[in-house]
């Protein structure tokens, strides 16, 4: 009998003997939940459990339309702000963060807080408060608009820059040479944020690093998977929403990385058969705010076309655990 390999669902396995029609699965791990993602999913589901529905939710939980969907017909309630959430209501902040001034408006009509912010983008947080502190211009590499910059750079507003990018290092003016630093987003591609920090680097020489690593280390897990798999793969399929940066990132990873195409998907629906012609291996991953259920379902119908071999591509084991917000912690008895 061909041995088998664990493909990170219970109960499934794969022969990892030559397909028999040349046709295969590379299956990126790790992939999907990180710690962040499960504590914040986690922690509306747990608000919903001892304090009943409706909960309300600001924002989106974390950027997965099926996470969101679910929780919602589970009773959170997502709205854009905290005034649309009723006086003494429970709202949970998402894990992408927010600006003090969310928190003011949230403790100006009473409502009860739960705080679902990601531990390492509350990092980057402490981070802009300590520089600005010190008197830094704050140069914040990150994508305009997106929750979790206007989350950080609200820490700060009157000494964080956005820098959306190499192209925009041109633009960046600073007060003073000798005090610049750079943070950045969690969820950015680890390559596009290190030539944003050397063309930085190039017009302030004295640019400084943060005290440690911005880009959230599931991120770049995901994107080191991908590149290890993508020089093999005709195909690279992306399980995640078009809103998640990350999952984004890492079909621009695949690409960069030299897979034949790559495509972003938020269901298994979603995969048009003609994306299969011609090809012989596919690489499948998902973006860090996505459930492996969805992965299951790509598996399967890449199974209905024949692609019945999965193979996994192994390039760190994720242990880490974060503890849920006290709030809605259990009680020790």
């Amino acid at each position: 009998m061909p041995p088998s390999v664990n493909m990170g669902i219970p109960g499934a396995s794969r022969s990892v003997a030559a397909p028999t029609n040349g046709k295969r699965v590379l299956l990126a791990e790790p992939r999907g939940y990180c710690a962040g993602v499960d504590r914040a999913v986690e922690t509306v589901e747990r608000a919903l459990e001892k304090f009943g529905a409706p909960v309300y939710v600001r924002h989106e939980i974390v950027h997965n339309r099926h996470v969101v969907e679910t929780l919602a017909n589970a009773g959170a309630v997502f709205v854009h702000e905290t005034d649309e959430v009723p006086e003494g209501a429970t709202v949970v902040f998402s894990a992408h963060g927010v600006a003090p001034t969310v928190h003011e408006s949230a403790a100006e009509r009473d409502l009860k807080v739960i705080d679902a912010t990601c531990p390492l983008v509350t990092k980057v947080h402490n981070e802009a408060k300590r520089f600005a502190r010190d008197d830094y211009d704050i140069l914040l590499i990150g994508h305009e608009g997106h929750e979790e910059v206007v989350g950080t750079a609200g820490e700060a507003p009157d000494h964080v820059q956005l820098v959306d990018g190499p192209d925009a290092v041109d633009a960046v003016v600073v007060r003073d040479e000798d005090k610049v630093i750079w943070l950045s987003q969690t969820t950015l591609s680890v390559d596009e944020t290190m030539e944003t920090v050397s063309r930085l680097r190039e017009k302030f020489p004295k640019l400084q690093d943060p005290p440690s690593d911005d880009i959230c280390y599931a991120t770049q897990n995901r994107q080191v998977a991908v590149k290890a798999m993508a020089t093999e793969c005709d195909l690279v399929i992306v399980v995640g929403s078009r809103n998640s940066s990350n999952s984004v990132r890492l079909v621009e990873v695949a690409l960069n990385a030299g897979a034949g195409s790559a495509y972003l998907v938020d269901y298994a629906a979603d995969i048009d058969p003609a994306w299969l012609d011609g090809v012989t291996t596919v690489g499948v991953t998902s973006g860090a705010s996505v459930p492996e259920v969805l992965v299951r379902g790509v598996l399967e119908r890449l199974a209905d076309h024949d692609f019945t071999t999965v193979v996994p591509v192994t390039t760190a084991n994720e242990t880490l655990v974060f503890a849920l917000p006290r709030e809605i912690r259990a009680r020790r008895t």
